[in-house]
């Protein structure tokens, strides 16, 4: 059943393709040779994947487990998409086990379109419903795929959006992070500062201020765009100079 859900859903992207803008994307994400693009955009992936699973009178958790490996298996990138929007589209069927198969599924990624929705998505549904499953973040944090740190960044992203309870978690990782030349990684602590600071500027700045001088200027320039224009500037010339904002000169 797996097999045909799986094929009968390519059948129905393929229908959606577009030429051009599958040699666009593979271009942009630097897709290796193995990898097919057909060039369906996003909302379509996600409209046809959920149209197919409400059509089905019966699929529970083994089911859906079983459709995300056949559609993760292709070669086509639309189709690996879709295995990602059939964790998300069933939410509800995930159990605390499945963790396993989201870190395979990032452990294969070779791009940020997967590992993006994994982490937010997929992994911050699975840490609302099991809290327990954060010890497994604290061990994607230190892994030695830069996806799976960047995915310890990021799978606190809702918690931080809401309410920024997330950010001190996030904090520690990013803490362990400063060092590294990986642009991923770099991108990651700068989107999730940037995050923050919409809601909680003060905890941002607070956060930023003793680090400046650690972080590169792709983090900085990202994290501190909704601060205020004198914090702004203090964090970019602490992060420029290499030196710590309190022995910055006096302006």
């Amino acid at each position: 059943m797996s097999k045909a859900l799986a094929s009968e859903l390519q059948a129905r992207l393929e229908a959606e393709a577009d030429p051009e803008r599958a040699t666009n994307e593979a271009w942009y994400l630097k897709s290796p040779p193995e990898i097919t693009h057909i060039g369906v955009k996003v909302p379509v992936i996600r409209k046809t994947t959920r149209a197919l699973i409400r059509e089905q009178s019966e699929f529970d958790h083994d089911r859906m487990v079983k459709l995300v490996n056949e559609l993760w298996a292709s070669s086509v990138y639309e189709c690996r998409k879709a295995a990602i929007e059939v964790l998300n589209a069933s939410a509800n069927l995930l159990v605390a086990d499945d963790v396993k198969l989201v870190e395979k599924l990032i452990d294969d990624s070779f791009t940020w379109a997967y590992v993006d929705d994994l982490a937010v998505r997929t992994m911050g549904a699975l840490i609302e419903q099991f809290p327990e499953l954060t010890d497994v973040l604290d061990r994607w944090a230190e892994h030695p795929n830069f996806w799976l740190r960047r995915s310890a960044l990021l799978a606190v992203m809702g918690p931080i959006r809401t309410d920024g309870s997330g950010f001190e978690r996030f904090g520690r990782y990013a803490d362990g992070m400063l060092h590294e030349k990986e642009f991923f990684i770099r991108k990651a602590i700068g989107w999730m500062l940037r995050e923050a600071s919409k809601k909680n500027p003060d905890i941002v700045y607070e956060w930023l201020a003793p680090r400046a001088h650690l972080c590169s200027m792709l983090t900085v320039r990202e994290g501190t765009k909704y601060l205020d224009s004198s914090r702004r500037e203090a964090i970019i010339a602490a992060a420029k100079t290499k030196t710590p904002i309190d022995k910055l000169p006096v302006t």
